[in-house]
C-alpha cells in the first residue's frame, strides 16, 4: 500500500504550505491575511462556493488558535456531506461502466480497479467496450493478460452495447463479482456518442438489474476546473455513482477533490497516485485530509 502523505507532496508544497504560513502569522487574522487565504483557496481549484463557506466560517471564528484543526474540520465537512451509497452493498454480479474523455487515464484505471478487486478476493471480468479507438482493446488486453483477468471484446467498429451484453451475461454465468466495462473516450458534445453510453447502461440493467449497474466517471486531477466542465456533461448523459480521480500525485493544487464533491454531489470513490498498478485505492476523506495537512 502506498503512502498517501508522500504522494501528496506537490499539493502540500503548492497549496497547504503557503496556507500554513499565513495562519502562522498570528491567532488574529488581519484583512490582508484573510485576502491571502481566500486567494490560496480559490487557487487550489476548490471552487468559489467551497471557498466562501470556509471564509464565512473563518470570519465567524474571528481567531484561529489551531489552524490545522480548523482546516481539517472544514475540509472534511465539505467532503463527506451527502455521501453516496456504497457500491459494495449491492448484489452480485455488479457492472461498472467507466466513462470519461480520452487522455484521463481511463483504461489504465480500469485495469487498476480490476486488480484492486481481484486482490480483495473478487472475481472480475473486463469488457472492451471502446470499439471506436484503434488498439483500445489491445491496450486493455495487455492489462488483462498481465493481471490474469478475463477480457471480453468484439472486433473494432462493433457495437459497444453488444460487448456489454456479452460481458454481463458471462459475469452471471461464471459467478463473477464485477464486470468492468471500458467505453470510448469521446467528447461529451457529441450527442450520438452520449446516447451510446446510455445504450450500454440500459443493456447492463436489462441483464443484471437496475441496482447492480453503476457508472464511474474518470477525471484527471491536473485539469482542475476543466474537469468539472467535462463531468457535468457526462453526468447528464448517464447516472454516475462515483469518480475515479487520476494523477492526484501530479497536481500542486488538490482542491479539485472538494470542488467535485460540492459541484456534482458525487463522491470521489477511487484515486490514482502513480503509474504502478497498485498506485490506486478507495478514497478515504479523513485519510486524504490528514495526509494533506500533515507537516
Amino acid at each position: 500500500m502506498f503512502n498517501l502523505k508522500t504522494r501528496l507532496k506537490k499539493t502540500r508544497d503548492g497549496f497547504v504550505s503557503p496556507l500554513r504560513r499565513v495562519f502562522q502569522r498570528g491567532a488574529h487574522l488581519t484583512l490582508e491575511d484573510q485576502d491571502a487565504i481566500e486567494e490560496l483557496l480559490i487557487g487550489s481549484d476548490m471552487g468559489v462556493d467551497a471557498c466562501d463557506r470556509i471564509m464565512d466560517a473563518l470570519k465567524e471564528q474571528r481567531e484561529t488558535s489551531d489552524y490545522q484543526d480548523f482546516l481539517r474540520r472544514e475540509f472534511l465537512e465539505l467532503l463527506i456531506e451527502n455521501n453516496g451509497e456504497d457500491i459494495n452493498a449491492s448484489a452480485t454480479p455488479r457492472a461498472i461502466i467507466v466513462i470519461g474523455v480520452n487522455g484521463v487515464g481511463k483504461t489504465t484505471s480500469i485495469a487498476k480497479l480490476g486488480n484492486y478487486y481481484k486482490k480483495n478476493g473478487k472475481k472480475v471480468i473486463l469488457a472492451a467496450g471502446d470499439t471506436f479507438r484503434a488498439a483500445a482493446q489491445d491496450q486493455l488486453g495487455l492489462w488483462a493478460q498481465r493481471l490474469d483477468i478475463e477480457l471480453i471484446g468484439h472486433k473494432q467498429g462493433g457495437d459497444p452495447a453488444a460487448v456489454a451484453f456479452d460481458a454481463c451475461t458471462a459475469a452471471k454465468s461464471r459467478d463473477a463479482d464485477y464486470v468492468i466495462i471500458d467505453t470510448a473516450g469521446r467528447l461529451h458534445t457529441r450527442v450520438n456518442l452520449m446516447e451510446e453510453l446510455r445504450k450500454i447502461h440500459r443493456v447492463c440493467i436489462k441483464v443484471l438489474g437496475d441496482d447492480s449497474v453503476y457508472a464511474y466517471l474518470t477525471l484527471d486531477a491536473t485539469l482542475g476546473q476543466n474537469s468539472l466542465h467535462q463531468a457535468k456533461e457526462f453526468t447528464r448523459g448517464i447516472p454516475t455513482r462515483g469518480i475515479i480521480l487520476t494523477k492526484l500525485d501530479s497536481t500542486a493544487k488538490g482542491g479539485i477533490v472538494i470542488a467535485i464533491r460540492q459541484a456534482l454531489g458525487i463522491p470521489v470513490s477511487f484515486i490514482g497516485v502513480g503509474e504502478g498498478v497498485d498506485d490506486f485505492a478507495p478514497f478515504d476523506p479523513a485519510e486524504f485530509v490528514d495526509a494533506l495537512l500533515s507537516m
